[in-house]
């Protein structure tokens, strides 16, 4: 069961841009989600969370990233915000069989409602953003 969210509930974490900093700040979003009574989101928020910051970390060139999330809507809400420069967000590509990396935005995209790239709230870089259903498991997205 679902309880009420409140305008107070906001979650923000800001982390040094180490490869380090991506198990916890999915740890930090699940916890915080089993806070919020979303425990049901925890696999693909975690998941959406994971290749985000990961992005950030590895291609903004930022020196710490923030991972804010609320609620509005119905929808969980996940912003990864990096401290890069230039307007250019992460794009999709099609990885090979053979690669290792370059899948990250097709996970983010099957499990969120939406996802996309806009400047940041505060400062320079940008947020990247991708919006789950809080009524909606993964399971269930992906079965129904």
């Amino acid at each position: 069961m679902l309880h009420a969210l409140s305008a107070r509930d906001t979650f923000r974490l800001r982390l040094p841009a180490h490869a380090s900093s991506v198990g916890i700040a999915r740890r930090q979003v699940r916890s915080t989600l089993g806070h919020w009574g979303l425990e049901a989101l925890g696999d693909d928020a975690g998941l959406v969370v994971t290749e985000l910051f990961t992005n950030a970390v590895l291609h903004s060139g930022s020196e710490h990233v923030a991972c804010v999330l609320w609620t509005a809507g119905g929808l969980l809400h996940v912003e990864i915000v990096d401290e890069g420069r230039g307007d250019a967000g992460p794009l999709s590509r099609r990885a090979a069989d053979a690669d290792e990396n370059g899948r990250g935005l097709a996970l983010v995209a099957h499990l969120a409602e939406g996802w996309g790239v806009k400047p940041p709230t505060r400062g320079t870089g940008r947020a990247v953003w991708a919006t789950l259903a809080c009524g909606r498991t993964g399971a269930s997205r992906r079965t129904g």
